[in-house]
């Protein structure tokens, strides 16, 4: 008795469902009809082949949908052409913005970047550079976060390590990229004081070299006594609680530095819950001058740090630091600028 009739249709689609097998490079060696030793110097860049057999190999690959085995190539080369880039907070525009440049940079010498987001958490960040250790990455980018955890330090002594925004780094052979926060703050103290403010009160982030920058620009202008700093979160909300309890004090401050601009859109909130305008009624100075403070509706007076320039500063001397681990430790620090919008104006 014969069974119950196959339908070929449904077997067809199921098989064709079936995962193919990655081509290799054996497969790529048949099609382009040439030796497999041939085909390595060609994906490796070789200049020892002709442009004729270089191209049949491309096509091949291209055909087939070939793509090299990193893992094993990393095995035979020693390196992967991998760099993890750490960053404590991917919500802030200023490290989006720095990873641009770095990127760009990292792309021209043929680096390829993984991103990590600690979100503020030593046990993320941790968690983080454990996974690009196991990628075996050819260095490490650490953004707005230095290298203190058991983790972070034993990963530096043995990877090519640039930290950037943290100077008082313990670790040796670590590079540093660096804005003078100092400087800034004073640019920013100094502008408000130009415009007559003497209440002028600061809200603090991690930077605590731009609250000290803050201090010394007041003391500078004989208005120590009305200094006032309130710590805050690098966030939003963290910028509206801190000028809430700012604005509600009596004399309340005429104009507030935050410690970077997402803070100051928080600033601009409190302002408006408490019917205060900007700037007739209370001047507002942000730092990093990101798109946010460059936005027409916000238009926030804002020191700049030069993002882009600061990331490809990091990707050179990652690089160089790839190509020889013994340099000694080497320091960038960027000048800031001032750039005055809508936000400030006379006390």
């Amino acid at each position: 008795m014969s069974g119950p009739p196959v339908n070929t249709s449904i077997a067809e689609r199921e098989v064709d469902a079936l995962p193919r097998p990655r081509p290799t490079i054996r497969n790529v060696a048949e099609r382009a009809g040439v030796s497999k030793s041939l085909v390595s110097l060609v994906l490796r860049g070789s200049p020892h082949v002709s442009e004729h057999r270089r191209q049949a190999v491309l096509q091949a690959a291209r055909e087939l949908g070939y793509r090299p085995n990193a893992v094993a190539r990393s095995l035979v080369e020693g390196r992967t052409h991998l760099v993890g880039a750490l960053v404590a907070d991917l919500h802030n525009p200023f490290y989006a913005e720095f990873l641009d440049g770095l990127q760009e940079s990292l792309h021209g010498d043929g680096l390829r970047m993984l991103i990590g987001n600690s979100q503020w958490d030593p046990a993320f960040a941790d968690e983080a550079v454990e996974a690009f250790l196991e990628l075996r990455v050819d260095g490490l980018v650490l953004l707005g976060i230095a290298p203190t955890s058991e983790t972070l330090i034993e990963a530096t002594s043995y990877t090519p390590t640039v930290v950037v925004g943290e100077r008082d780094i313990t670790v040796d052979g670590v590079d540093i990229v660096v804005d003078d926060d100092q400087h800034g703050a004073r640019l920013a103290i100094d502008h408000l004081v130009e415009l007559g403010h003497k209440r002028i009160a600061h809200i603090e982030g991690r930077r605590a070299s731009r609250c000290e920058g803050y201090l010394v620009a007041m003391r500078r202008h004989s208005l120590a006594p009305y200094i006032m700093v309130e710590a805050a979160e690098s966030s939003e909300d963290g910028g509206r609680q801190a000028a809430l309890a700012l604005l509600t004090r009596d004399p309340r401050p005429t104009a507030i530095f935050a410690a970077n601009d997402v803070v100051a859109l928080g600033v601009l909130s409190a302002a408006s819950e408490l019917g205060l305008r900007v700037p007739e009624d209370l001047s507002v100075v942000g730092y990093d001058n990101t798109h946010l403070a460059a936005s027409n509706h916000v238009s926030l007076t804002s020191v700049d740090q030069p993002r882009r320039t600061m990331g490809r500063s990091a990707a050179a001397l990652l690089s160089d630091r790839i190509g020889d681990h013994g340099k000694p430790a080497r320091l960038r620090e960027i000048r800031p600028e001032l750039v005055v919008r809508r936000s400030t104006g006379p006390a």
